[in-house]
């Protein structure tokens, strides 16, 4: 059984948001507190913590991984894996490229006002490791910094026992990675935010980890800036009678495959997709090495949900603002514009989720836990930060002193307006 519940009444189905809601929602105070106490260490102790925490969760005492075990890992890779690799780079480099943003200004009577658009100076990347092997999440954060001019990129990586994965070092050496650091959990986090003797701070630290590594980012954050605090994984499908089951409930398996907290949901005015549906989920279940995963997630987090048509389909989607977000329809691109709230949205048949996970250039690093109502995937302007310029002249000033010194005098900010009146003439 694979658990999936198809919901047909309104109590029912606010019943499920309500758990979706709460889900994965909070940290435990004991994982704060062995968090926080990592974190101090760290910044406190520098290397010498930084050893000690990955000689303890990892098992050894190596920091940076040399050029040479990359090189040397990265040659043990299938050569149709690195060719798949190399594919999907070009593709996420081609796709972000059109995101890069250029400086501007503008000119009035003796004003000229702009912004000035620069990378960050120095970017930290967190890929997760051990059993996990991810040479797509190393692909969909470098590129972007990349991409945006990042002149120093530190990454970071942790190598249970010392091993590698032979995939995930070819990915950086694909992308030519110079710094790279084998340790992981929220000792790395500490070291890439505040420094160590080994490892400078950076700016900004991205890309995904356990609920650990989640825990020091939010600790970190406004001494570093971070990219979002990623939740379990999502899709939402919305599907009409055109559909094909088969489809459908492969999609919704490829994220209750993640972890028992993935929420897989369908949404479908036919009842007898419904029903199909759930009978292929069943069925493809049964043959998925991840199968025990998948059927909590379904049984939990999953559910077939009935509606009266597509618009109120995009309704409830918007409410929920998944992470993913397929459309199934005859006409899914109609749909498009009702749909405000998601991370990313796949159009059509064939246009399953696990494209843009891997090969299809837009980037896989999305919000989640219903934060696409106002955050979006990462993305060159991540790295990149935004200066205002002001120039004026004589006229341009004499134009606007009277405004700002009014202002000024209403917020009751006498040196402000002093700062007026002296360049006026009105004060020694």
């Amino acid at each position: 059984m694979s658990g999936m519940k198809i919901l047909r009444t309104q109590r029912e189905i606010e019943a499920f948001l309500a758990r979706l809601r709460k889900r994965g929602a909070g940290v435990s105070p004991e994982i704060l507190g062995q968090t926080g106490a990592i974190v101090e260490a760290v910044r406190k102790g520098g290397d010498k913590a930084l050893l000690r925490y990955t000689r303890k969760f990892d098992g050894h005492g190596r920091l940076r991984l040399p050029r040479t075990v990359i090189e040397q890992e990265a040659e043990k890779t299938p050569r149709a894996v690195v060719r798949a690799l190399t594919v999907a780079a070009g593709r996420i480099r081609k796709f972000h490229r059109l995101q890069r943003e250029g400086s501007w200004s503008v000119k009035e009577a003796g004003i000229t006002l702009g912004q000035r658009i620069t990378p960050l100076g120095r970017v930290g990347v967190y890929v997760p490791g051990g059993r996990a092997s991810y040479p797509s999440t190393v692909l969909m954060n470098v590129i972007p910094a990349q991409v945006a001019g990042v002149r120093e990129i530190a990454l970071t990586v942790p190598t249970p026992g010392g091993e590698t994965s032979p995939a995930l070092m070819a990915a950086l050496r694909l992308l030519k990675m110079k710094e790279v650091y084998s340790v992981g959990g929220a000792q790395a986090v500490a070291a890439l935010a505040y420094g160590t003797e080994s490892i400078p701070p950076v700016d900004k630290i991205v890309g995904p980890g356990n609920v650990y590594v989640a825990a020091a980012k939010r600790m970190v954050f406004g001494t570093v800036d971070i990219d979002m605090i990623a939740g379990p994984s999502e899709i939402l499908i919305i599907a009409d009678a055109s559909a094909e089951p088969r489809y459908a409930a492969a999609d919704l398996l490829s994220q209750a495959e993640h972890d028992e907290l993935a929420s897989p949901v369908l949404l479908t005015d036919s009842g007898e997709l419904a029903r199909a549906v759930r009978e292929e989920v069943r069925r493809q279940l049964r043959a998925l090495a991840r199968k025990d995963i998948a059927r909590s997630s379904l049984r939990n987090y999953g559910a077939i949900i009935m509606v009266p048509d597509l618009m109120a389909a995009a309704a409830l989607a918007n409410r929920i603002a998944p992470e993913h977000l397929e459309v199934m329809t005859t006409r899914p691109r109609a749909l498009l514009a009702s749909l405000r709230n998601a991370g990313a949205v796949f159009l059509g048949p064939w246009t399953p989720e696990p494209v843009g996970d891997y090969a299809a250039g837009p980037n896989h690093t999305l919000p989640t836990g219903g934060t696409a109502r106002w955050a979006s995937p990462l993305g060159v302007y991540d790295f990149l930060k935004r200066t205002s310029v002001l120039e004026f002249t004589k006229q341009g000033f004499l134009s606007l002193a009277q405004t700002v010194q009014t202002v000024a005098d209403v917020e009751g900010l006498e040196a402000h307006g002093n700062s007026i009146r002296v360049r006026r003439g009105d004060s020694a």
